[in-house]
């Protein structure tokens, strides 16, 4: 296959999750779609490390997903703990900076 095709599939993807980013207000579906976004730019580094025929851009998206899995453990550890002290997950009605 061409690499067009996983680069306008990635696209689409990051797309959608800079959408959902912008237009949703749960904290969660927020979260998510940063999530879709950094795995549209994973399959970006996968497309053109096959298209180069070098490995170092796959080995790059091992890391990313690490820090990806890190980045999960602390979000909703985060997320809990606002859900817990102002019982709602909606991004607009969380200020935590008012008194």
């Amino acid at each position: 296959m061409p690499i067009e095709y996983y680069l306008i599939v990635a696209a689409i993807l990051f797309s959608i999750g800079v959408l959902g980013v912008l237009t949703r207000r749960n904290a969660i579906i927020v979260f998510l779609c940063i999530e879709l976004m950094l795995n549209a730019v994973n399959l970006t580094l996968v497309a053109f490390s096959n298209h180069v025929q070098n490995l170092d851009g796959q080995v790059f998206v091992f890391f990313v997903m690490i820090v990806a899995a890190a980045e999960v453990a602390v979000g909703l550890a985060l997320i809990v703990a606002i859900f817990r002290q102002k019982e709602t997950v909606y991004v607009d009605e969380i200020n935590l900076m008012k008194w």
